[in-house]
């Protein structure tokens, strides 16, 4: 395979959904320019409608109106929130901080993630719920007035973070919060400090939050969704020639991890025409075909690209050597058992992987990958192997590739594009 030309991936996954939130919470019309418009953008754009705010359609090319009232209302019914944990969580810590009750569900993979991690420390804030029997949703939030909250997470999450950042925010509390290893995602930081509120971060590791900012309409651009630039990026690291450039893609350091592994495996991705756009870092992403060598991706690191564990799995098993990812156990709740799902599709394809405990060992081959893979659909996993599957003589058939569109819409007709030129 090779490839050629220039692309552009859809909007930030992470940063529409906050936009959306913070939107729909503030007095008067916001204009979203680059929206994502996948299964998971518009699960968040529903439950917000139900909860009184005008959303326009999300529909690719569009900028999204979204007209708040400058508080929640009392939905009329139940809020189902799709396949999408961040809209579950982050809103979960939204609603806390309004006095209404609100019951929220998901499809079966969501009600299968855990979401106490998130309900304890809200509870704590002086949010009340009625929990099933499990750790998941359903579930009934009850919110209203709230009290300042310092919460060590057990681990790094960039939704539970947000979700008790946001719920200060909008309850006129303290909040600091600290993560254990490494930190994740810092779209929501970013944001509040944007809108004005005091959030610092310490040099012992917690992120304070000051009340006292102020959510207004605004207008902004959301750039290119850097996990799903890392599916093309993939694709041209693996192939025979030619150059990709990815343009428009967020850069921020803790979603760009993938690249610094990559850059240790021999990929070349060069960050070029860089900018900054609303608060967040922006550049195109110029990518080339490398032979790659096996690496070891530490605990530290796994907050910065567990999104992009699949795809570098199925990096690393055409790299030379072993490679490790460490204490990656946080897969096993994602939208499938990630973890054991990305090592068993692995050797279902004649490669070699393993799971042991929370790590995952990828064993690098030039075997030409065959079989099936199950994605239970997970669109990370369906990205990942498709990916895979531009091997020169590779045959994987992807069970459920359509579940691609809960994150990147379109993306199989983009894996196409970019292979498609070869003859120019």
């Amino acid at each position: 395979m090779h490839v050629d030309g220039s692309v552009r991936v859809p909007g930030d996954k992470s940063i529409t959904h906050r936009l959306l939130l913070l939107a729909a919470v503030a007095r008067g019309t916001s204009h979203l320019g680059g929206a994502l418009t996948s299964l998971d953008a518009r699960s968040s754009a529903r439950v917000l409608r139900q909860l009184g705010a005008e959303v326009s359609p999300l529909a690719a090319g569009r900028v999204v109106r979204v007209t708040g009232a400058g508080r929640f209302r009392q939905p009329s019914g139940t809020l189902h929130c799709g396949n999408s944990g961040t809209t579950a969580r982050l809103l979960l810590g939204m609603l806390a901080a309004h006095r209404l009750h609100a019951r929220l569900t998901g499809d079966r993979s969501l009600r299968r993630r855990p979401m106490r991690r998130v309900t304890a420390p809200l509870g704590l804030m002086g949010a009340r719920f009625d929990l099933g029997p499990g750790d998941g949703l359903p579930l009934t939030i009850h919110g209203g007035r709230l009290r300042p909250l310092r919460h060590e997470l057990p681990v790094s999450s960039a939704q539970v973070k947000s979700a008790l950042l946001l719920a200060g925010a909008l309850g006129g509390v303290e909040v600091a919060v600290r993560e254990p290893d490494g930190r994740s995602r810092d779209h929501t930081e970013r944001l509040l400090r944007w809108f004005g509120f005091g959030v610092t971060d310490g040099p012992d590791g917690w992120i304070h939050l000051a009340p006292g900012g102020r959510i207004a309409p605004f207008d902004l651009q959301v750039p290119g969704d850097p996990s799903s630039a890392a599916f093309l990026v993939g694709a041209a690291v693996l192939a025979e020639g030619g150059e990709l450039r990815v343009t428009g893609v967020g850069v921020n350091p803790t979603r760009t991890g993938f690249l610094r592994v990559l850059a240790r495996m021999g990929a070349r991705v060069a960050l070029e025409e860089a900018r900054d756009e609303g608060g967040e870092p922006v550049a195109d992403l110029r990518c080339t075909p490398a032979s790659l060598r096996a690496t070891t991706v530490d605990a530290g690191e796994i907050p910065s690209l567990i999104d992009e564990i699949p795809l570098l799995a199925v990096l690393a098993a055409r790299a030379r050597g072993t490679t490790t990812f460490h204490d990656v156990g946080e897969l096993r709740v994602k939208e499938s058992d990630r973890l054991s799902l990305i090592a068993e599709n692995l050797r279902a394809v004649g490669l070699r992987a393993e799971a042991r405990g929370d790590d995952l060992v990828v064993e690098g081959s030039e075997a030409v990958p065959r079989g099936r893979v199950r994605t239970a659909g997970d669109h990370r996993l369906a990205m990942a192997f498709a990916v895979l599957g531009t091997v020169p003589g590779a045959a994987i058939r992807v069970d459920d590739p359509r579940c691609a569109d809960v994150s990147f819409p379109g993306f199989a007709d983009a894996l196409r594009a970019i292979r498609a030129r070869r003859s120019r």
